[in-house]
């Protein structure tokens, strides 16, 4: 019978940056049966003891992030009578940070999340990207930082929702077949202008997926492959012929164009400056 591994994530906040690490450490492992247990706005004893009373009853490893000393203090106890491994994900970080800027933290629980001044920024810079979503708003499409345009079903908008969580004024403008690109797009001038392509095989086979998720089994256009080939040759045209940057996305996720776009947004920014 094959091993099942238990990885408890305990946190004094929303638990994201816990879960984000255990996401990137977990995919570097394959055939392996793993239960992640995540407990989030651990900040009271009773709580912290619900969660290691858990931990004991299915041993494994366990992560956390606890602001609060006396709760750190009383999980690695615990651990540490349980025989469990707790690993406390950020000393590293807060060591290394407070021998470099000559300060001492000063153990305020969640404040990556405080509502402040960036945060109203960011809610403003994703208001804007859904008001920018899918060829809307042409008019003030020129205060993005980034378009992204592309053939339909190319990532546009998740990629664009996720630049916006990271601070990037992002807007997306789809490209039809056979009619020309909005005016409001060449025109554009301020921003990054970014175009996203698939290879056709992989484009139909994703067309095809969203056709059968709404219902719909007609064949058109839209995913023959021949049909889709021209589309993505035109729009790639379209692109060296206005000198845009290019990603292929056919086998990238979301975060890995969104981290091609950015770098490209970085290095534009490195020489206007």
């Amino acid at each position: 019978m094959d091993q099942k591994f238990h990885v408890h994530l305990v946190s004094d906040s929303t638990g994201e940056t816990l879960h984000a690490m255990a996401t990137a450490a977990l995919a570097q492992f394959e055939n392996v049966d793993v239960m992640v247990h995540p407990y989030a706005l651990v900040r009271s004893e009773t709580q912290l003891t619900r969660a290691l009373d858990h931990v004991a009853i299915m041993p494994g490893i366990v992560f956390f992030t606890l602001a609060n000393v006396g709760l750190r203090q009383r999980l690695i106890a615990r651990c540490k009578d349980i025989e469990v491994r707790c690993i406390d994900v950020l000393e590293g970080p807060v060591t290394a940070l407070r021998g470099f800027l000559g300060a001492s933290e000063t153990h305020k629980v969640g404040r990556q999340h405080e509502v402040d001044a960036r945060y109203l920024d960011r809610i403003e810079v994703l208001n804007f990207t859904i008001a920018h979503d899918d060829g809307q708003s042409l008019d003030s499409i020129d205060d993005a930082e980034v378009i992204l345009t592309g053939a339909s079903r190319t990532s546009k908008t998740p990629t664009c929702v996720y630049l916006a969580i990271r601070g990037i004024r992002a807007a997306n403008v789809p490209l039809v077949p056979r009619l020309p690109a909005p005016s409001q797009l060449l025109a554009a001038r301020k921003p990054l202008i970014v175009g996203l392509w698939v290879s056709p095989d992989r484009l139909v086979q994703v067309r095809r997926n969203r056709l059968t998720s709404m219902g719909e089994t007609r064949n058109s256009d839209y995913v023959e492959l021949d049909s889709v080939r021209a589309e993505i040759a035109a729009t790639r045209q379209l692109f060296e012929s206005q000198d845009w940057p290019m990603i292929d996305v056919s086998r990238r996720s979301i975060e890995e164009t969104a981290a091609a776009v950015m770098n490209l947004l970085a290095e534009r920014k490195d020489i206007i400056t």
